[in-house]
């Protein structure tokens, strides 16, 4: 310290811890300015560029571990309404992945680009040497499999769409009435809920989903109408949509809900019944063509062989 007032004087010890104030906002300044932006100022920010610019914000963030994002405006539709679409659908379909959509697209595309580059390793392969090439059916067999690796997908997803659908539709009157024993039984309805999804674990997997869903955002604080709806678009299947009802007037209107899931659970059962009824009633007319295929051409044979062998022998014998 002597030293120090000795070498700039008695306000040495101030010039000191001025230059370390000063020297810790220089180390410090460089941290502030590459802090991370708020994110509600850069949806703002984003909005009102968009607005200006007359052009559409992105519908999701960027996440920059996904390897597809560089090629999200050429996978994902950059409309709204048509996003939300195919989101819907996924959903409805069992894939409920952030970059579900993207995915989606991109295997629509990768397998169209593999059934062209296979259909034209085909046409050349398989094209004879004398022959001159038509090109219409070079063209035929170049665009058929593209379109087919194209198609292949949406297929998919629609077979796994309505699988599911049936699958959460067999489930539902069973679910129907665990729910309606937990709520007699002195339990809430988000109680309830989160009981009958551990229950359908083992038998009906994806109706136990929607319910564990559903147990988790009511947990979160989200509201009970708005959960509920929002199963209802998830699964996209009239009994449930029903019962989403009943609750929601149920709620508003104070009335008992085991009373009304009593009355709608036998509506229910008796729907399944009339459903396996159905069924039964259609398959003797599914079952006639089968029938006719595989016992007419025998008995054709076992009837009408011997005399047409007969015959025959009977005009070789002549013949001779």
């Amino acid at each position: 310290m002597q030293n120090l007032i000795a070498s700039l004087g008695p306000a040495g010890p101030m010039i000191l811890i001025g230059g370390f104030g000063f020297l810790l906002i220089l180390v410090t300044l460089p941290i502030m300015l590459q802090r991370r932006e708020d994110p509600l100022d850069k949806l703002k920010r984003t909005s009102t560029t968009a607005a200006k610019t007359g052009t559409s914000p992105k519908l999701r963030q960027a996440q920059t571990k996904d390897k597809l994002e560089k090629f999200s405006n050429f996978l994902e539709p950059q409309n709204a309404e048509e996003f939300s679409a195919v989101k819907l659908k996924l959903l409805q379909a069992g894939y409920r992945s952030r970059n579900a959509v993207r995915v989606y697209h991109f295997s629509q595309f990768a397998l169209g680009i593999l059934g062209l580059i296979g259909g034209v390793v085909y046409a050349l392969t398989n094209q004879p040497v004398d022959v001159e090439p038509d090109t219409q059916q070079l063209l035929m067999r170049v665009i058929i499999p593209g379109a087919i690796g194209y198609m292949l997908p949406k297929y998919w997803v629609t077979r796994r769409q309505a699988e599911r659908q049936e699958a959460l539709v067999n489930g539902f009157p069973d679910s129907l009435d665990m729910m309606l024993v937990c709520i007699e039984a002195g339990q809430s309805l988000d109680q309830a809920i989160l009981r009958v999804s551990k229950e359908l674990r083992a038998g009906f997997t994806e109706l136990a989903e929607e319910f564990e869903i559903v147990s988790y955002e009511l947990k979160a604080g989200k509201d009970k109408t708005q959960v509920m709806r929002d199963m209802s678009e998830r699964c996209g299947v009239a009994d449930v949509s029903s019962f989403v009802t009943v609750l929601i007037q149920s709620q508003q209107f104070g009335t008992s809900i085991a009373e009304a899931l009593r009355i709608y659970a036998a509506e229910m059962r008796d729907k399944r019944v009339m459903r396996a009824e159905e069924k039964a009633n259609k398959l003797p007319t599914k079952m006639t063509l089968a029938t006719m295929a595989l016992t007419v051409p025998p008995l054709l044979i076992i009837l009408v062989g011997p005399s047409a062998y007969g015959v025959m022998t009977f005009m070789s014998m002549g013949g001779n």
